[in-house]
């Protein structure tokens, strides 16, 4: 039970997300807000780890290649995406475009990990994929056909592939390791990468210019959304599944609608509703005994 209500406090903290996203996105940099924002969960979780289980392990070698490759994926590329993407894409329609995440991290932890799918949980993933077309198509799916897809939406797809290939990568990581442990290493391998790029862009300089907004969006994502969202994350995947665990992905829309709507203001239109409610059926369906 613990682990199922970790995995929903992780939806609604990434919810939230977006929320701070959008608006840090308007004054800062996309590299410079992916930096600052895993130097904040690089040092919190660095503090956890040392009290928690007495300080990062040492990496065995065939163990090196993985945790890189998870700071490349679920630090860097997931969140520079994250960043441009919401420069124009509200934070609605932006979260539930994530729900696309599922049906691929089911998919491929099917065929490489032998997660069983039943026939309900597929229609759920479908179900789910669907809502997620309805809203990134803005309730017309065949503009979708005709290359109708803006530079923002396509941004927020790379989201999902940079979080799907984080993932099941780190499924086969945390045979080893702890989730805390490979949730640090990827966020401190990850914000030095993002260290050189946010640099050129002009972080130094433009930091003085940074709103109290600004730094209270950027410390949340650090803490909220990286710290304990990762760590939760991962913990579920490593005990109940990657394929259910990814299914929480699909209440993130669900609080991030409700957040945007409240705090940006940001109009529902049918296609947002219709979409989302398909989403959350989806998300029933694949959970259900």
């Amino acid at each position: 039970m613990i682990v199922y209500v970790k995995l929903l406090l992780t939806a609604i903290f990434w919810g939230g997300t977006f929320i701070a996203a959008r608006v840090v996105t308007q004054n800062v940099g996309p590299f410079s807000a992916s930096f600052l924002r895993f130097a904040i969960a690089s040092l919190c979780l660095v503090f956890i780890i040392k009290k928690l289980e007495g300080g990062l392990p040492r990496l065995k070698r065939d163990q090196i290649i993985p945790v890189i490759l998870l700071g490349m994926t679920g630090v860097f590329a997931y969140n520079v995406f994250f960043f441009l993407g919401l420069k124009t894409v509200t934070a609605s329609r932006a979260s539930v475009i994530i729900a696309m995440n599922p049906i691929f991290i089911a998919l491929f932890a099917s065929l490489l990990f032998k997660e069983r799918l039943s026939r309900i949980t597929v229609t759920g993933i479908l179900l789910c994929v669907m809502g997620a077309i309805v809203v990134i198509s803005k309730g017309a799916p065949l503009a979708l056909l005709q290359g109708n897809l803006g530079g923002g939406e396509l941004y927020i797809l790379g989201c999902v592939v940079s979080w799907v290939l984080y993932s099941l990568i780190g499924k086969h990581t945390m045979k080893e390791i702890s989730p805390l442990a490979a949730v640090t290493y990827s966020c401190l391998i990850g914000g030095a990468m993002l260290f050189a790029p946010a640099w050129m862009e002009g972080l130094f300089a433009d930091v003085a210019g940074y709103r109290t907004v600004d730094w209270l969006g950027i410390t949340y994502l650090g803490f909220f959304g990286s710290v304990l969202g990762f760590t939760w994350f991962y913990e579920g995947i490593q005990k109940i599944g990657a394929s259910r665990a990814a299914v929480f992905i699909n209440f993130v829309p669900v609080s991030a609608v409700i957040l945007a709507f409240f705090l940006l203001r940001e109009t529902l239109d049918t296609s947002l509703v219709t979409g989302g409610a398909m989403v959350i059926g989806g998300a029933y369906l694949t959970n259900r005994k």
